[in-house]
């Protein structure tokens, strides 16, 4: 005889359906408490929940485990400086850090206000009306999220590229939050084939005309060494391949935060791309001096680069 199928669903079926709706409960819980979070923020002036938000950052976060990663990368950046100097450095850039918490939920004020956000390029606004496609390339200082802003403004559409959040309500959420930055929409990597499938989309989206931002200044185990501080670290190639393959435009921006004001000037420099025969030597030249200048422009305020990330292995 032929063995008859279950009448109901299986043991590890209903364990599976148990155990998701478990995961999607603290899903949930977790979206509450950061609405709550965000409704308390926003509930204050601008610059006074900037000011209370910087102050446990700075009180909190010397106490924590990335607080030793970013005096290591202080000691491989500044050798010369003593270890009171790197402390200052650090934990400076914890208030920092704790400012750009208070100021991304509450991003619609922020860019609303034209007087809080100085745009420095001259060059930029000559070819603003024809931009042709781009490639952003920033780094995480100032407040880094406002980097793309000279973009936005000039009508450019631009996306960007950003990690995605395991929560599924609070990653929507931050994906709404971020809409009028990015109004070409957001492209997420989390996993390696997130990130392949991001990199398609970014190559797509700039080959059509479009324009779109990338953070350049993190440690890549995939990436390219180049030198950053006198040591080399790996670097990703994505802005220089996707500019080097579509033909697009690389235009370097800095967001430098004026005191410690919700305040900001955005600096834009234009990185020659070279289109000779040999594609690799031009996207590692374009790799060596995109990370030249952000040296640069990290020594005139260290304080406000996040020296937490992992940069070097």
């Amino acid at each position: 005889t032929l063995p008859t199928e279950p009448s109901g669903p299986t043991r590890s079926t209903q364990t599976h359906r148990t155990w998701s709706l478990g995961l999607d409960v603290r899903y949930r819980l977790e979206y509450a408490l950061l609405r709550v979070i965000i409704a308390s923020i926003r509930a204050l002036p601008l610059e006074t929940a900037t000011g209370i938000s910087a102050f446990f950052w700075k009180l909190i976060a010397p106490r924590l485990r990335r607080h030793k990663r970013a005096i290591s990368n202080l000691e491989i950046a500044y050798p010369e400086k003593t270890p009171a100097e790197r402390q200052a450095i650090a934990v400076a850039m914890w208030g920092n850090l704790g400012r750009i918490m208070a100021e991304t939920m509450q991003i619609d004020r922020l860019i609303a206000d034209p007087s809080r956000i100085e745009i420095v390029s001259p060059s930029f606004y000559r070819y603003k009306d024809k931009l042709g496609p781009v490639v952003g390339a920033s780094l995480h200082m100032g407040n880094w999220e406002l980097a793309i802003w000279p973009l936005t403004v000039a009508g450019a559409t631009p996306a960007a590229v950003y990690r995605t959040v395991n929560n599924p309500y609070v990653d929507a959420y931050l994906r709404h939050m971020r809409r009028d930055l990015y109004p070409g929409g957001l492209f997420g990597k989390g996993t390696l084939e997130d990130r392949m499938k991001a990199a398609r989309q970014m190559t797509n989206y700039v080959r059509d005309g479009g324009r779109v931002g990338i953070v350049c200044d993190l440690h890549d185990t995939q990436g390219m060494p180049v030198p950053f501080f006198g040591k080399l670290a790996k670097t990703s190639a994505a802005p220089a391949l996707i500019a080097r393959r579509t033909g697009a435009r690389i235009w370097m921006a800095r967001c430098t935060r004026i005191g410690t004001a919700s305040r900001f000037k955005i600096d834009l420099l234009e990185l020659k791309v070279p289109r000779t025969k040999d594609q690799a030597a031009d996207i590692r030249w374009v790799m060596t001096e995109m990370q030249k200048q952000f040296e640069i422009w990290i020594r005139e305020t260290p304080e406000q680069w996040m020296w937490s990330n992992r940069r070097w292995s």
